[in-house]
């Protein structure tokens, strides 16, 4: 699925030295790495304000608390996501309202999200998963929370330098949370997140909170928390970053190439309704205002678990995002959901799978994987 190793042979010299000033200069909690990365990556989503944390998971609590999502209110959000998405808000005391996806992107449904806001009362936040790389519908979004005076975070985990229109994501609500986990399209050697915001108050309450609600040493005006973002992350955050959009070419440039590749070998049925032998494979939709970036490169397809068992036979990986959709976890079972109350999310968990994909994936390689799914649709 992916080869982190030929990322860091592509620029080793510039990370081990990266690290080595930071071991250097004892800097390893907050300092000049960290300042300069918050500042190079506002600069580069085009936001007043970028906060690093501890992890993506931390990002997105921040954002919320910050945003006022306290107990007594609601977020509504998707249930085709990381676990995180939702426990994010149960962390704030707040609840978790949630809304069926588009079928044809995976990504929260505004016309669900419309109902949600029609029916619930006490909803102080939308926040969309911008899922695989591609941004939700953000124009239809911001209108829904403009007519309700509701703020939208952003939960970009992996959609750094994806973007809407042209705008960044991270710039395109209140705040965002970004995950800078290994497997991300910007990753860092550990965990680390970050908050963006162009609102000044919401920036310096998430500085508070990463540090134990403190802006000065030994003085607390609320209750925080211990996620500070340390410098060696910020210092390989940093290197990255100046190849970032390298990096997400490479990764569009692959996915055109499966969709070549699949479609010249008869197996795809695009943004089809449903799957069957004759059309196993369905491509999902890039949104026309989407800049894609592929953190994934996901397809919906016939007798999924089989061939997924197939291609790890013959040494492809594979991966299911997500095989059990939120509102069916047993940790969430006190919300009240049931089976069949959002089934376009859990159509997806029976169809998804996740094909290798990362900037150094070379074309031979594409193939490989094509050809296997190619033989097994053929037996």
């Amino acid at each position: 699925m992916l080869d982190l190793k030929r990322q860091y042979a592509s620029i080793k010299p510039e990370i081990d030295a990266a690290v080595e000033r930071v071991l250097t200069s004892q800097h390893c909690i907050g300092g000049p790495e960290l300042d300069a990365f918050e500042r190079e990556s506002a600069e580069y989503l085009g936001v007043s304000a970028s906060v690093g944390c501890a992890s993506g998971t931390d990002a997105l609590w921040l954002a919320l608390h910050a945003c006022g999502v306290r107990p007594g209110s609601s977020v509504v959000t998707t249930p085709f996501s990381f676990f995180a998405s939702v426990s994010s808000i149960v962390r704030c005391g707040a609840t978790p309202i949630l809304a069926d996806i588009d079928p044809a992107t995976l990504n929260l449904d505004p016309g669900k999200v419309e109902t949600a806001l029609k029916r619930q009362r006490n909803i102080r936040a939308v926040m969309p998963v911008h899922l695989f790389g591609q941004c939700a519908d953000m124009d239809r979004l911001s209108e829904l929370v403009g007519e309700h005076q509701i703020a939208i975070v952003e939960d970009a985990a992996q959609a750094f330098g994806a973007a809407w229109n042209g705008k960044k994501a991270g710039a395109l609500g209140k705040a965002a949370a970004f995950s800078f986990y290994p497997t991300k399209n910007l990753s860092a050697c550990g965990d680390a997140g970050c908050v963006t915001t162009d609102d000044t108050e919401v920036a310096a309450q998430v500085r508070r909170l990463r540090n134990h609600g403190s802006e000065r040493r030994y003085f607390h005006s609320e209750i925080g928390w211990n996620s500070r973002l340390d410098a060696i992350q910020a210092a390989v955050l940093r290197v990255k970053l100046r190849h970032l959009d390298d990096w997400n070419q490479r990764r569009r440039m692959i996915a055109c190439r499966y969709h070549g590749m699949l479609t010249a070998a008869g197996l795809v049925q695009a943004q089809a309704e449903s799957v069957t032998r004759e059309a196993p494979i369905a491509l999902l939709a890039s949104l026309p205002g989407a800049h894609h970036i592929y953190h994934q490169f996901v397809v919906r397809a016939f007798d999924r678990d089989r061939l997924r068992t197939f291609l790890g036979e013959r040494g492809i990986g594979s991966e299911i995002y997500y095989p059990l959709p939120l509102h069916l976890q047993e940790a969430f079972a006190y919300l009240g959901y049931r089976a069949g109350d959002l089934p376009e999310s859990e159509r997806a968990a029976k169809e998804v799978l996740a094909l290798p994909i990362f900037p150094e994936l070379r074309e031979d390689e594409q193939q490989r994987v094509v050809s296997a799914i190619g033989e097994f649709y053929s037996q």
